[in-house]
């Protein structure tokens, strides 16, 4: 299998962050069938350049375009009001068995959960470096991403393309991995899709510990990181890993390390700055 086999399999044994509408009035599409794809190997081309958004989304315009569920009509549509790019369409797709058009958005996501930094739950996810956030993606969904649609250059430009807006149904399809806390490993946490918790985070005092000494480790590159570990093949030792992620930190990054225990476990764990 290549390395975009992999990252394809990874893709498809992701979880939605939530389930149904239940959560901020964006319902998520019911993908059917998404697990069951799972394939030795595929005929996804990709440039070894592409970066990982960009691979999510040939990742999941291979699913549509392999179930007998959907028809992908459009893909990434540019809308221009005056020559400017006013925004981007990501899929529009027919479902065969509910019988309508889905205006799709498409999202995936890696977030840490910081008990200490709101009282509001969904206020504690952010990204690796604090740059993003969960409710900061949801608010670009509702009030850009999502309105796009009805925008008159949106119209016309989906006319041309024999698409009426008046029948189509907008969904996300919204992946997460979530990182948690050593100290809140086995909790429940409220109204985000637990099954979306993939790993934990530590500081990097924490990392210098005794406790993590005696592992085997590997940095993934972010196009990996949708990746199963257990199937990577190159493994370090600590002292090896060791300088490689004090440049990372000292850049103000916080890096996505692999760590392998034993031939039968393996874990994720962000190593962060802050």
């Amino acid at each position: 299998m290549t390395s975009i086999d992999h990252q394809y399999n990874g893709f498809i044994s992701s979880k939605p962050l939530w389930n149904g509408d239940s959560l901020f009035g964006l319902s998520q599409l019911d993908l059917k069938n998404f697990e069951c794809v799972i394939k030795k190997s595929t005929d996804i081309k990709i440039r070894d350049n592409e970066v990982l958004g960009k691979r999510i989304e040939h990742f999941f315009e291979y699913y549509i375009n392999s179930s007998k569920d959907y028809q992908l009509l459009v893909k990434n549509l540019q809308i221009f009001k005056d020559k400017i790019t006013i925004g981007e369409l990501d899929f529009v797709i027919e479902d065969f068995s509910k019988k309508c058009l889905l205006h799709i958005e498409l999202v995936y996501k890696f977030y840490l959960y910081d008990p200490q930094r709101s009282e509001n739950e969904l206020e504690r996810w952010i990204g690796p470096n604090q740059k993003d956030s969960l409710l900061e993606k949801i608010t670009k969904l509702k009030h850009k991403q999502f309105p796009l649609l009805y925008q008159s250059e949106t119209i016309k430009a989906l006319q041309k393309l024999d698409i009426s807006t008046d029948t189509i149904k907008q969904r996300v399809s919204f992946f997460g991995q979530l990182f948690i806390p050593l100290s809140f490993q086995n909790k429940i946490l409220p109204e985000i899709n637990n099954d979306c918790i993939s790993g934990f985070w530590i500081h990097w005092h924490d990392f210098n510990s005794e406790k993590y000494h005696h592992y085997l480790y590997y940095i993934p590159s972010k196009k990996d990181w949708v990746t199963n570990p257990k199937d990577h093949r190159i493994w370090h030792s600590y002292n090896t890993i060791h300088e490689s992620l004090e440049v990372q930190l000292s850049k103000k990054k916080s890096p996505l390390l692999w760590i392998k225990s034993n031939e039968d476990s393996y874990d994720k764990c962000f190593i962060v700055w802050w």
